[in-house]
């Protein structure tokens, strides 16, 4: 039988008493592919930090009693870092005409039950309610389909993501460093997926 769960919703500093939790479970998720990243718990937790000081950031959590099983992260692109930014000052869109959502991540155990589209919603949602946003964005890491780590029947979130009415921007990515386990620090590549935020009538 599924463990029941609950979807929490914190804004801005109402954060800060999760960045610990949510900096454990990115360490553990993003360990999987496509992300295979060595994290460090000092560094996620000062990463989340920034959620925390943006007045209209989002976190949505996935609560299982107690215990934070899933998390996903959305600021103005505005407060967030020069290099998500500049993909978009390079294609001339306002960047502060976009909603930017950080990452979902969930524990295996409790997915194929809708978190994941709570988690689209909650901050779509939030978007919508500041009343500013045209577009709502993410980037997704690129990965080499015959890289010998792909996992045997691993499905990427594309379909999913189309599904939502996203779609990706080839001409719209980024690099970021960061340490894969038994690699060091590897350099990679980003691409964006973008969704028109409707207003609500």
């Amino acid at each position: 039988m599924d463990s029941p769960h609950t979807i929490g919703l914190f804004r801005g500093p109402e954060i800060l008493p999760w960045l610990e939790d949510a900096a454990r479970l990115r360490i553990s998720v993003f360990r999987e592919w496509p992300y295979l990243y060595d994290g460090n718990f000092e560094y996620e937790r000062d990463y989340l930090a920034a959620y925390a000081q943006s007045k209209e950031s989002l976190l949505v959590l996935a609560l299982d009693g107690d215990e934070v099983v899933g998390a996903s992260t959305g600021m103005p692109l505005a407060d967030s870092e020069p290099a998500f930014r500049q993909p978009f000052v390079e294609q001339g869109m306002p960047v502060g005409s976009v909603f930017y959502f950080g990452e979902s991540v969930l524990l295996s155990a409790y997915r194929g039950r809708g978190i994941g589209h709570a988690f689209f919603d909650s901050r779509e949602a939030h978007a919508r309610a500041l009343g500013r946003f045209r577009w709502t964005a993410f980037c997704s890491v690129d990965r080499d389909a015959a890289d010998t780590r792909r996992p045997d029947g691993y499905r990427p979130n594309d379909a999913f993501w189309s599904n939502r009415g996203y779609q990706s921007r080839p001409g719209m990515a980024m690099r970021l460093p960061w340490q894969e386990a038994g690699r060091g620090e590897v350099d990679h590549s980003l691409t964006f997926w973008l969704r028109e935020l409707e207003q609500a009538a």
